[in-house]
């Protein structure tokens, strides 16, 4: 199973890093494509169903699971590590693994997640794609985490060691997928903008 984690593209309130070279409207309108293609890349990779998680079931998201045909879940928690830990805990009722991805990494592709996926069957407990601001785009696990993702530094350049560091205490086999950038400053819109149908106006906010 793969769950997209999203922010609702809320202008004034979704990439405000950006806002001040594109705006608040198209900041914002960028979230949703970026949203859009993080679900279409969990839905390419076939590692099982897709669900989209938002932090509120904004309009250009209830229409871009329509259109993609995927359940669209709100978010339940009071910080971002406790709606992950309820979200894949949830998942994994249900299913024998979870891939967690968020909406910010247009260079995750398909292939990570099959590769996540095959690392999980072969052993692994948890994998990881490390992000270059110290983050991760991806995290994978086969049993409850909870460890991984309370009073954890989100949003700083620590939480990909802070993460590999609990794993290691924990005795727990991982893996490490390959180093990947995400959109999160103005300096990361030079590279989105060899991706033009990420930067493109579009009328439904997400094609």
């Amino acid at each position: 199973m793969v769950i997209v984690f999203a922010r609702a593209p809320v202008a004034g309130r979704a990439k405000t890093r950006l806002a001040a070279r594109l705006g608040e409207d198209r900041a914002a309108r960028l979230a949703a494509r970026l949203t859009a293609n993080a679900v279409r890349t969990a839905l390419a990779s076939r590692c099982g169903p897709v669900e989209l998680h938002a932090t509120s079931p904004h309009r250009l998201l209830l229409a871009l699971a329509r259109a993609l045909k995927v359940p669209l879940r709100t978010q339940r928690g009071r910080d971002l590590g406790e709606r992950m830990e309820r979200a894949t805990r949830v998942a994994l009722r249900a299913r024998r693994s979870v891939i967690l991805i968020g909406a910010d990494c247009p260079a995750l592709a398909p292939g990570d997640l099959r590769c996540a996926a095959r690392l999980l069957s072969g052993g692994a407990d948890a994998v990881l794609a490390p992000a270059e601001d110290g983050g991760y785009a991806l995290i994978a696990v086969r049993r409850p985490a909870g460890f991984l993702f309370s009073d954890m530094p989100w949003g700083g350049e620590r939480v990909y060691r802070e993460t590999v560091s609990r794993l290691a205490r924990a005795a727990w086999r991982w893996r490490a997928l390959r180093t990947l950038w995400d959109v999160d400053g103005p300096q990361d819109l030079d590279r989105l903008a060899a991706r033009v149908t990420l930067l493109r106006p579009s009328g439904g906010g997400y094609r």
